[in-house]
């Protein structure tokens, strides 16, 4: 008779089983990253592998970014309300990005045709670089010769009028983008001229690093962008300066808040008592002192006598006469670690 009786279940794995072998091996195969230092001597911490993009390498620290995108900020918001006042309409202004990359990357990210404004901030040294759209450009001109502000159509280059009209614009940008600047240098800016393209522009040396901030601007029913690009170069003594005074103001440490007298004061009554600690007794001496004995105290207790206020040791001063009255010169004060308080039982806690 045949048997159709299975195979014991000890004889197969299960896939987790299965998994935990394939991963010990591939453990057991892989070589540990060593790393060694200049001294020859073996790193033992463990390796962090973290990709480097060599083509769009990061020229500036997160921090000091981070930083630059708060200024940028505060000026894109004062910018946004300056322009809605001047164009008497809503100007809208966001920020898209805010980026370093090289000068040769900045101006062939340019778009063709589009208005390209170089101006100079001084006393700073290098020439900056303002884009905008001509579209933009287009319905700014149209605004400021008593048009709606509706979005021009036309692609195209602006005429010797049209990049006259729009020269004030452009200085009110640089203006609000120097001010944010005024704490640590007063800067004026200068318009030098302007361009239709950006793939002739040598303003800069190809691989000089360029702070790049890209706007998305909301004018009427044109929703266009400008770029500012400048080399960090050219900002590097103001961005300096602003980590000094940075660095300076976290290094002010916190003025202690003096007491001062209040009027409220003046009519608070606290307990005074002063008080020796002179000796121990034991219940047995106590309970036989009569009338008339005497107890020796040592003299050197009078220039240690405590003086409490309130049932809290503060004082120590020295015990004396004045005219008819029992006085305490007070010679010092208690320290933190020695302060006592006294309960309604005369039992002294920390």
């Amino acid at each position: 008779m045949a048997d159709n009786s299975s195979p014991p279940a000890a004889d197969f794995l299960d896939q987790s089983e299965i998994d935990k072998l394939l991963s010990q091996a591939v453990e057991t195969a892989a070589p540990k990253q060593q790393l060694l230092r200049a001294d020859g001597a073996r790193h033992g911490a463990e390796l962090k592998v973290e990709s480097y993009d060599f083509r769009n390498p990061a020229f500036l620290a997160e921090a000091e970014l981070r930083r630059l995108r708060v200024l940028h900020e505060d000026f894109i918001r004062y910018l946004s309300a300056r322009l809605s006042l001047y164009m008497r309409m809503e100007f809208g202004l966001k920020m898209a990005k805010l980026t370093t990359l090289t000068y040769a990357k900045f101006t062939e990210s340019l778009p063709n045709p589009t208005h390209l404004s170089l101006f100079k901030i001084e006393p700073l040294v290098g020439i900056g670089v303002l884009d905008v759209n001509p579209r933009l450009a287009l319905t700014i001109a149209d605004r400021l010769l008593g048009g709606r502000g509706h979005s021009v159509k036309a692609e195209r280059y602006l005429t010797e009028i049209e990049v006259a009209l729009i020269e004030d614009i452009i200085l009110i940008i640089l203006e609000e983008w120097g001010a944010q600047w005024k704490l640590e240098q007063e800067l004026h800016p200068l318009i030098l001229g302007h361009e239709n393209n950006g793939r002739f522009l040598q303003t800069s040396p190809k691989d000089a690093i360029v702070l790049a901030l890209t706007l998305e601007a909301n004018f009427g029913d044109c929703s266009e962008q400008i770029q500012i690009g400048v080399p960090y170069y050219m900002i590097e003594p103001v961005v300096k300066k602003m980590q000094v005074r940075r660095q300076k103001d976290a290094a002010v440490l916190p003025t202690e808040k003096r007491a001062e007298w209040q009027p409220a004061f003046d009519r608070i009554t606290v307990p005074v008592r002063a008080e020796w600690a002179a000796l121990e007794l034991t219940v047995r001496e106590l309970a036989s002192l009569r009338v008339g004995d005497v107890i020796e105290l040592p003299a050197a207790l009078c220039n240690e006598t405590r003086l409490l206020l309130n049932g809290t040791a503060k004082f120590v001063g020295t015990v004396g006469h004045d005219a008819d009255r029992v006085a305490v010169q007070l010679t010092r004060k208690l320290p933190p670690e020695e302060l006592t308080h006294v309960k309604s039982d005369g039992r002294k806690y920390p």
